[in-house]
């Protein structure tokens, strides 16, 4: 996926990041908006993560954010 999409999503995101990293604030999140360098590095710092580590969760979120996405209705509706 495409993390310009996470970012374009920002405000519906960080709340499913705020779900799964309890420790970042919103302050965090708001400061990061959406930029994914800058959420490797506050997961990093609040967690003690290395950066491999913190990429790795980055990209289970990804899979995640578009696991959770509404489908469009026009492709669901295609399908019968």
């Amino acid at each position: 996926m495409n993390w310009d999409i996470i970012e374009g999503k920002w405000k519906q995101a960080s709340g499913m990041a705020k779900a799964k990293w309890g420790k970042l604030t919103d302050d965090d999140l708001k400061a990061v908006a959406g930029k994914k360098d800058q959420l490797i590095g506050k997961l990093q710092e609040r967690y003690g993560l290395a950066k491999d580590q913190a990429e790795k969760q980055l990209g289970d979120f990804e899979r995640d954010f578009h696991d959770a996405r509404p489908t469009d209705k026009r492709s669901e509706a295609s399908r019968y």
